[in-house]
């Protein structure tokens, strides 16, 4: 082999590796960004529709548990399956939560992020507790809520539930 084709069989491949150019990361480039919330507000107004909510689940009134339904719910229970008929929801709640079920929210877990031209997706982990066995011990659960904002009111439209 000459010289010169001995050099550029060198060549070549350093030349190759001192084009690639190393980058070097902080450590957080595959981190999760902690969350803030994009529009306070609606933050705070969806916080307080969930508390509204959950207190009425939690107390079993239904009534009011069917006025922040929409009439066209969608419940998807990871579970249970979907359900889409809102008396049935009604019905299944006072059959197996009322006096039996008692939910909490995981503190500071709520993210909500606005819809455009429709509400707001909440975003959070709660946790429920059987009420007849009060020492079982309650894992939280991941819950995501769409909620509709129509004629001043706020009503759920969706729910996916996951345990």
């Amino acid at each position: 082999m000459s010289a010169t084709k001995f050099l550029l069989s060198m060549a070549l491949p350093l030349l190759f590796l001192l084009s690639c150019k190393a980058t070097k990361t902080d450590g957080n480039s595959h981190t999760i960004p902690k969350y803030s919330p994009i529009d306070a507000a609606l933050h705070q107004s969806i916080a307080a529709m969930d508390a509204t909510f959950f207190e009425a689940y939690n107390q079993c009134d239904l009534e009011k548990q069917a006025s922040i339904y929409s009439d066209t719910i969608e419940f998807y229970h990871d579970k249970g399956g979907l359900m889409t008929s809102k008396q049935g929801i009604i019905d299944g709640t006072k059959k197996n939560i009322c006096g039996k079920v008692t939910r909490t929210l995981v503190e500071g877990s709520i993210e909500v992020y606005p819809i455009k031209d429709y509400g707001a997706v909440e975003i959070g982990y709660h946790k429920f507790y059987n009420n007849q066995e009060p020492d079982a011990p309650s894992i939280p659960s991941k819950f995501i809520i769409m909620w509709q904002h129509t004629h001043k009111e706020w009503k759920i439209t969706k729910v996916i539930s996951l345990h």
